[in-house]
Parts: structure tokens; sequence; C-alpha cells
């Protein structure tokens, strides 16, 4: 490579080979469940406004403070590179008009960007896989919701990964919990981190989640939302733990898994591996597989009316590094042209074959000798040979698409 090639961006890559093709596994997996469960797919543009980041995930949250790719455009607009999903869909769902189909069950994919330091399966430009339900009030829809993310993992084959699952309750609960957490660290707000000092004042909960060990000698005694929680919000959670359990999905009971910004409501989960597994080993500090939770209050803080709303993410990289390697489609069958007065006949049949499901190449180029060497060396299921006349031999195990193809053809 000269010195003067330029090179890739720091924390971004370029995907190729077998992880390209795990990649696109999970991708496929994707849409295929989200079929099963009737996701309506949905795109939407790759930069917004910057105040559809800012109002809907937070001024004082890293991602809007430190991480975004913001720029401004020839008119003047603050525009930002979307660091997720929710906040754009939720946009969408407000100004096309969406509320007409609610609940909506939305699905969508693609890349993100956020700037922070790079490290193993994270990026700057990363991608995720998205599910949300808008508009439906009933624990029946993160039922639904988590059912579906726990079918994709174990369609992906991912295995040793269990979801584990809080409340926050609904807004009284987590109001009176907010106030009793602020009086409890308050007392020892000298003893906590620097930045559990900081969230004392901003976003309480996330000191509960805290990994310094000056935050977590005081977390055990820390005040737990089943105390506060409303009659209306402990039975919304026994209802989707009941429901859980009816469409046999594992769940484990996480009471320090919190949600800062005060739009969550009720369910937040993550899918985590567990300790000494491949997929604990694969994914090191990065734990989690696919998290989201329950947002209530987010469309208010987009201008819209209080609507109800659950969602997850999940990132491919992620997924792809537990799905593993995958081979590129197996070549069942190499056209090769012995003469070059039968190079059209075998363009044709290469198109009938490819038409059929059969995953064909040509190979018409250097000698006859070298063409044969080549083509055996890609080791297909069959050779077709093609000479001036016509097809010459047919030779390999043919494939019952194949023999279809060639069966018409003949």
């Amino acid at each position: 490579m000269s010195k003067n090639t330029p090179k890739a961006i720091r924390g971004t890559q370029d995907i190729f080979g077998a992880d390209a093709e795990a990649f696109a596994f999970v991708v496929e997996t994707f849409e295929r469940v989200r079929k099963l469960y009737r996701f309506r797919r949905a795109e939407m543009p790759v930069f917004e406004k910057t105040e559809v980041f800012s109002r809907a995930i937070g001024e004082t949250t890293d991602v809007v403070s430190k991480e975004m790719y913001s720029f401004e455009d020839r008119g003047g607009d603050s525009l930002t590179l979307r660091p997720e999903f929710t906040a754009g869909i939720a946009r969408a769902y407000l100004t096309n008009g969406w509320q007409q189909h609610a609940p909506l069950k939305l699905a969508t994919h693609g890349p993100l960007f956020r700037y922070e330091r790079p490290q193993k399966g994270r990026y700057r430009q990363f991608h995720q896989i998205d599910a949300e339900i808008i508009g439906a009030a009933e624990p029946q829809a993160d039922v639904e919701l988590l059912a579906m993310a726990d079918q994709l993992l174990k369609e992906l084959g991912i295995e040793g990964v269990t979801l584990h699952l809080n409340t926050l309750g609904d807004a009284d609960s987590r109001e009176q919990w907010r106030a009793a957490l602020v009086e409890y660290f308050g007392k020892v707000r000298g003893e906590l981190s620097e930045d559990s000092q900081e969230r004392l004042k901003k976003n309480p909960l996330r000191i509960l989640d805290s990994k310094d060990r000056r935050d977590q000698q005081f977390l055990a005694d820390a005040p737990k939302i089943d105390d506060f929680l409303t009659d209306e919000a402990k039975g919304f959670f026994e209802t989707v733990t009941s429901g859980l359990d009816a469409a046999g999905v594992t769940w484990k009971r996480a009471e320090s898994l919190v949600r800062g910004l005060d739009y969550y409501r009720h369910t937040a989960f993550e899918f985590i591996p567990d300790e000494g597994t491949a997929a604990a080993d694969a994914l090191g500090a990065q734990s989690t597989v696919l998290g989201g939770g329950r947002y209530d209050g987010l469309m208010e803080s987009l201008g819209g009316a209080p609507t109800p709303a659950v969602g997850w993410a999940a990132g491919i990289e992620r997924l792809a590094m537990l799905v593993g390697e995958k081979a590129e489609p197996r070549l069942e069958a190499i056209v090769l042209v012995e003469d070059d007065r039968g190079l059209t006949a075998a363009i044709e049949l290469l198109g009938q074959l490819r038409a059929g499901g059969v995953v064909a190449e040509i190979m018409a180029s250097g000698s006859p000798k070298k063409r044969y060497d080549k083509a055996v060396k890609q080791q297909p299921r069959a050779i077709l040979r093609v000479g001036a006349s016509g097809y010459d031999t047919f030779s390999g195990d043919l494939s019952p698409g194949l023999k279809e193809v060639l069966t018409r053809r003949l």
C-alpha cells in the first residue's frame, strides 16, 4: 500500500468474507423473525436536526454532550448523524401521522454514529437492529417484544444468554424512589465517585449501576424500587413476568438495572451472557447483547401527546461476534467454456441456473487447461462443460435444483 493511500477512519471497519456473512446472517434472521411477529419495516434518515436527539436523549447525557457527530449545513441548521434509532422513530411517528396505525409495531436496522473510544465490539460507526411498539400501554406489548428478542437470539444460535429484568414503576413510583435515593446518597455525597456526585444532581438512578468501588459499598443498602411501587405498577410488572413465564422466556430479577432519563417507565431489561460461557468470553466487558425498556414519556419531550411505547436495540457487530464465522454460499456449479464458440450458450445456461436458484459461476478466461484447473480448484459440486456444439459433459454431484434446471434445459 502506498504512503499516499488514504486509511480508514479510526473507529470504522471494512467487513468482508466470513465476518460479512455473519453480519448478513444476523440481519437476515432479524428480518425473518420480525415478519413472524408482524413488525412493519421502517426507514428513517441517517441524520436529523440536532434538537431531535438533544430533546429526546437529554442535554446532560454523555451521548449528547460528548459523543454526537453534529455539523452545520449550508442552510445554517444544526444536524446530527443519528446516535440511536428511538429518537428518530419517535420524530417520524409524530411528523408523519403514524398515530393512525397505533398500536404500531416497527422494526429497522442500519448504521449509527457515536464519537467514543473504539474498543472490542464497539465502533464509531456501528450497526444495530431495532424493534419498537408504539401506542400500546398494556404489559402484553412488553411480553411480545421480549419474546421476539428471545426467539431472535435462539434462532441466531446464541446460547448462554439470560434476560435480566427490572421495573422502574410508574411516574409516581419513580418520583418517590428518586427522592429517596437523593436523600440516601446525599448523606454520603463526599464519599461517592466524581461521576456519581454529578449524577446525584441530574439522574440519581444511574448511581445504582455504577462500577466504581467507591460507589458500590453503598449500593446494597440503597432504597429499592419495590418499596415505592404503586399497586398499578406492581400489577404491571407481575403481568409482564407471568407472561414471560407463559412464553417460555427465562429471566432473572436485576434490581440494579436502571434507566436514568425521566421518560422511562415500568419495564427495563437487558440480555446478558452468563458467566463462564462462550458468549461472555467473546464480548468481554461489553456484556449487554440486547437491551431496552418502556419509554412512555418520550413523545412529550418532542412536543407530542403522551404516548406509551416500548422498544429494544442490539448491536449487529456484537451479535455477529457471538454467531461466529459463516461460510460463503457453497458453489454448486461452474459453467466451463471449453471452446469460445460456446460462450453464448454458456451465458444462457448460466442465467437459467441462477434463475433456478443454483449458485453458479462461469469460467471463460485463460487457456482451456487453465480454465479447467481453476474450476477444479474452486471445488464446485458440479462442472458443466460447454463446447462449440453445446454441452459436452456434466461431472460431479448434481444437486436437486441443478438437476431440475438441466432437465428442463435438455
